[in-house]
């Protein structure tokens, strides 16, 4: 893929400011200019940022029906009343019952979760589910991660005598459930100020309430942190504001004191050993999560969340980790499928949109299928498959796109959808497949910028090799967990060349391993290029070439750093500066 790299040279004022800033603070002038772009501009501010603070965490009753969900709860548990804890069966959705369960069981016995069949019954609040909790005695429902379009659903619930209170952060429809209370800051009449929270974070605000309302410490909910850390790095939502807090904390307990259950993920991820980050969590702990949900049922995942045995969640966490290996297979198979029904239909990639339906497709990962064709391609994606007469799917957007919108725009020709800015799921009937293909290309052509869907990479700073050492890497780790709205930086250094060591490496000879000396520091940098190998060619030329990369520890040497190429290119060629004698180069 050939990217855009767009750079906006800091102007000298600001240049100076970063500069300032940076000495204050004890960082490298880069690491400022990192600060004021977040809207730091005080070393007081940039404290805070670095460190975040509990402290920082909103009043829970700031939630619009916070005051009746926690009086209904109380209640509940006051009557002992059974409670059933329901969810969606993505990583959000599971991770939500888990923390939401693991807190309320230390209250009372008289107590379930249940994670929808995803094949059975869909996305969200179903009869069956209903149904299974009228049989088993059910009061209340507290649902997580999903509930906020099931209107007829919980409808039918409130005729059967069960209320529900709706813990959800996707956007919702004109008319609201008829439930006790709804928890959703993107209600239009919502009183809470922070808009980003996962389900799963809703599900902790509900239990931070509950605790400030029954004089429980705040201690006592520090352990349920490390799933809130899981749901944010896996629901891809703004790490900045309270979710900043959470993902902080989160990964401290994760690295600490993680769960029994989650303990046995990282083991069999091989992760033991380290340092847990956020981007462990996006490619290794959460698509292990997922996979339960996608090829048998969430609740397994669930269960191994809420484990308190080691050796049987090290069992539990073995045959998920069998799912993962069967997801990755189908995952290969269908996006192969999918890249070459694109390039069929759309050779000279004219199209702004991509729909792509087929009967034969496994609904468990569609979604990761319409991830790689955004990825692949810089569109907006639909990815769907046939579900008895009904053609159902997952959308995932490129930056800056909304893609709950473009849906929103053809809801006469669906059946249900839900989701947020970049990710949606949706369903319909088969016969509409082709015109809502039609409206939807329509709608985003009308609608995407040119920029949208042009693969870039956006650089945050210019280094020279020299300023590229473990104390560069240890400021710049204070900026993490990395995420939407707080990017891992992308730096740039330009005129680098082989020191002679570079070789492709991989099972398919897929990749680089770079060593790398710029011309002004001669010091050796090691880096590595996934799925770069094309670039091996210019780069044994022994021309100049430039890179853009993040800077990370190198795993297999401490306290070592290395660079993760995202991009490489051809230097401009110098040319001849006749002002000077002899005609020395500079550079274009």
């Amino acid at each position: 893929m050939s990217y855009k790299w767009n750079y906006e040279p800091p102007t000298p004022e600001r240049q100076e400011a970063a500069k300032a800033l940076a000495h204050e603070v004890g960082i490298h002038p880069a690491l400022g200019k990192l600060l004021l772009d977040r809207g730091i501009t005080t070393a007081a501010e940039a404290k805070r940022f670095f460190r975040p603070s509990i402290s920082e965490l909103l009043d829970p009753f700031l939630f619009r029906d916070m005051r009746r969900a926690v009086d209904r709860l109380n209640l509940a548990l006051g009557r002992k009343e059974r409670i059933l804890v329901y969810g969606d069966y993505d990583v959000d959705g599971c991770t939500a019952v888990a923390l939401v369960y693991r807190f309320l069981q230390r209250f009372t016995t008289n107590i379930d979760f249940y994670i929808p069949d995803r094949y059975e019954e869909g996305y969200g609040v179903s009869y069956k589910g209903v149904d299974h909790a009228h049989e088993t005695g059910v009061g209340l429902i507290i649902v997580l991660d999903c509930g906020i379009k099931a209107n007829a659903e919980i409808a039918y619930a409130k005729q059967l005598g069960i209320d529900f209170i709706i813990c959800d952060h996707h956007v919702p429809d004109d008319e609201l459930p008829p439930a006790v209370a709804i928890l959703n800051a993107k209600r239009t009449d919502a009183t809470y100020p922070y808009e980003h929270l996962s389900g799963c974070g809703v599900g902790f605000k509900l239990m931070q309430a509950f605790a400030i309302d029954n004089g429980i410490p705040f201690s006592q909910l520090m352990p349920l942190l490390d799933l809130c850390a899981v749901s944010i790095a896996s629901d891809i939502v703004p790490i900045l504001g309270e979710n900043r807090v959470l993902a902080y904390h989160g990964l401290r307990q994760i690295n600490s004191n993680a769960s029994v259950g989650l303990k046995a993920i990282i083991e069999i991820c091989g992760l033991f050993d380290r340092e847990i980050t956020m981007n462990d969590i996006i490619f290794k702990i959460g698509p292990r999560i997922n996979a339960s949900g996608r090829m048998q049922n969430g609740g397994e995942a669930v269960a191994l969340l809420v484990e308190r045995d080691p050796d049987r969640a090290h069992r539990m966490a073995l045959q998920i980790n069998a799912y993962n290996d069967q997801r990755k297979d189908l995952d290969k198979e269908m996006t192969h499928e999918a890249n070459a029904i694109v390039e069929r239909l759309d050779p000279d990639h004219e199209q702004k949109a991509i729909v792509i339906y087929s009967e034969e497709w496994h609904k468990g990962v569609i979604g990761i299928v319409a991830s790689r064709l955004t990825e692949v391609f810089c569109r907006p994606s639909v990815v769907l498959t046939r579900t008895d007469d009904m053609a159902t799917g997952s959308a995932r957007s490129v930056s800056g796109f909304d893609i709950y919108k473009a849906i929103d725009h053809c809801r006469d020709l669906l059946e249900n959808f839900g989701g947020h800015t970049y990710a949606a799921g949706l369903s319909m009937k088969v016969e509409n497949v082709p015109e809502f293909t039609r409206r939807f290309e329509e709608y985003v052509a009308a609608n995407i910028l040119p920029t949208q869907i042009e693969p870039e990479l956006n650089i945050d700073g210019k280094l020279e090799f020299k300023d590229i050492n473990i104390r560069f890497y240890n400021d710049l780790r204070k900026f993490a967990p990395f995420g939407p709205d707080n990017h891992r930086p992308i730096f740039c250094t330009e005129r680098v060349y082989d020191f002679g060591t570079s070789k492709v490496v991989g099972h398919h000879q897929e990749h680089i391993k770079l060593e790398l000396v710029d011309n002004k520091s001669h010091n050796v940098v090691s880096g590595i290029a996934f799925g770069q190998s094309s670039q091996a060619r210019l780069i044994k030329t022994k021309q100049a070439f430039d890179i853009c990369y993040a800077v990370e520890e190198n795993t297999h040497k401490h306290g070592e750093v290395q660079l993760q190429i995202e991009d490489i290119r051809q230097s401009e060629r110098p040319i001849p500066d006749p002002s000077r004698e002899g005609g020395e180069d500079v550079t274009l």
